[in-house]
Formats: C-alpha cells, sequence, structure tokens
C-alpha cells in the first residue's frame, strides 16, 4: 500500500462507530452501495477484511478494530486542529474548556479553576454532567479537561488520560457543638441526624467498609448524592454531614459549623481526565502541575 486513502478511512471510521451501514450512509447523505465500495476499497488497500457480515450486523475483524484506533487518533486530532484553530493558535484569545462531573464539590471546582483567572488573556469554559457526557464531549474534543470524582481507566482507543490531583480526607460536620469534649466515632453518633452521600458514591463506600468494621449501623440518616445540597442542608442545620472539608470551607473558617471528627480510611480522591493532545496549552499544564 503506498499511501492510504483518507476519504475511504473516514467512512470506515464513521460506519464502525455507527455499527450499521444502512443509518451511516442516511447520516452521511450517500447511497448505501456507495458506501459500501468505500469501505470494501479499503480493505484491498488494507489486504484484509474489516468487518464480519452477517446478514445487516457488522462486527468488526481484530484488523478492523486495530484500524479504528489509529482511525480515532486520526480524525479526534483533525477535530484538535480544527479547535484549536477557531480558536486562534498563537493568539491573544486562548479558551479552556473545563467539564465537571455534575456531583462535584463546587468549593473544589473553584480552587482547581482559580489560576485561570491569573492570565487575564485566558476565558474560561466551564460545563457540568455527567461523567458519560462529559467523556463523549472530551473524545471529540469539545472539552480540554474533565474533573471527576470518580477514576476511569487508561483508554488507548480513546486517548484519555486519568490522573489523580487531589486526595482530601473526610470528615463529620456539623453546627457548632456546645460541649467541648471530643467528639467520638460511632459512639457519639447515636443520637444525631446524618445527611450521607448516595449509595454510588465512593466516600459512602468506604463510610459503610468502616461502620461495618466497627459494627456500627446508622438508624437516623438521609441520603443525597449532590456536593452542594450537602453543603447548604449542612448550613441549615439540617444534621451532620459526611464530607471532606472542602466542601463547606466558607463555613469553617466562619465558625458557622464545626467539624466533628475526621474518619479513618475515609477519603476523596479528585481526577483530571485529558486526551493526550499533541499540543496542550499552557495554562493546561499550570493547571495539572505538568513540566
Amino acid at each position: 500500500m503506498n499511501q492510504l486513502n483518507y476519504h475511504h478511512l473516514y467512512y470506515f471510521w464513521r460506519v464502525a462507530k455507527i455499527g450499521h451501514l444502512t443509518q451511516c450512509a442516511e447520516k452521511l447523505h450517500i447511497a448505501q452501495s456507495a458506501l459500501s465500495a468505500q469501505i470494501k476499497q479499503l480493505e484491498e488497500e488494507i489486504g484484509q477484511p474489516l468487518f464480519l457480515r452477517n446478514n445487516r450486523k457488522l462486527t468488526l475483524t481484530d484488523t478492523g478494530y486495530q484500524v479504528l484506533r489509529y482511525a480515532e487518533a486520526i480524525f479526534n486530532l483533525g477535530n484538535q486542529l480544527l479547535n484549536e484553530i477557531k480558536q486562534g493558535i498563537g493568539s491573544s484569545n486562548k479558551i479552556i474548556r473545563i467539564g465537571a462531573v455534575a456531583t462535584l464539590s463546587r468549593n473544589f471546582q473553584e480552587n482547581f479553576i482559580r489560576p485561570i483567572f491569573e492570565d487575564p488573556e485566558v476565558r474560561l469554559v466551564l460545563e457540568s454532567a455527567s461523567l458519560n457526557e462529559l467523556l463523549e464531549r472530551l473524545k471529540l474534543h469539545h472539552l480540554d479537561l474533565i474533573l471527576s470524582n470518580k477514576p476511569i481507566a487508561t483508554d488507548h482507543e480513546a486517548h484519555w488520560r486519568c490522573r489523580l490531583i487531589a486526595k482530601q480526607s473526610v470528615s463529620l460536620i456539623g453546627p457548632p457543638r456546645r460541649s467541648k469534649k471530643a467528639f467520638n466515632f460511632p459512639e457519639d453518633c447515636h443520637n444525631l441526624h446524618l445527611l450521607l452521600p448516595g449509595i454510588t458514591s465512593d466516600i459512602r463506600s468506604q463510610f459503610d467498609v468502616l461502620c461495618e468494621s466497627l459494627n456500627f449501623r446508622p438508624e437516623h440518616y438521609s441520603e443525597v448524592d449532590d456536593m452542594a445540597m450537602l453543603r447548604l442542608l449542612a448550613r441549615d442545620k439540617t444534621g451532620v454531614v459526611l464530607v471532606p472539608e472542602v466542601v463547606v470551607q466558607d463555613e469553617l473558617q466562619q465558625k458557622t459549623l464545626e467539624k466533628y471528627c475526621t474518619l479513618p480510611n475515609v477519603s476523596e480522591n479528585f481526577y483530571a481526565i485529558s486526551l493526550n493532545k499533541a499540543f496542550p496549552s499552557d495554562i493546561f499544564n499550570k493547571l495539572l502541575g505538568d513540566n
């Protein structure tokens, strides 16, 4: 093969992503027969089949999966190029697009993005959504970075990285106590209304493991899967919340809330998920502490 036909590769990429020849042809506004011919030409160029055809269903061969990985890298890099040009490469019009998981602490987000505001030439676009929605936008280069409290596996096909950027202990925090005695966990929890993260939270899983090891079962508790709501409920003195201190950092500084105790073996990790970009920006490197 002297030279790869990228037009054929693009059609293969779209078909592989959609998984259906007819639907892909409709989206590309071309005849199904023409699309099928393009795929066959690519297979002839490569010298191996890319799909196993079973009636209308298409399944990638081992070679097909390998070609798809390269196609993902090629066309995602093309999307990156277009985005960089739209922003103005080397110009003063710098944009960084960050997606944050909807349940992530707002205080942590603010602390993380603060260095961006030190550069007046940088414009921030901050979005909030579920992790799956943000990953799709990252894959298309519509985001530069995702902030998450859940890790993902490094994906060589999607070409993204997941880095631990912070780890914070988790505490029980509530209204100021009258007693000056040290708070003992779990003995002093029996008469408290605990406000706990939802069962899908890593913090909650660690808390449940700790309680099990101490043979303690909370009786009066509520579950809230949003850190902003937990902070609001804590401020309104609805109960005692289980959160990283960063969530209520302002209230702790103002002494409207008090830390009762830090729980052993319970912490929240914060992750930065990004693509292996060919040309990361200076502000991007500054945020992540890269040289």
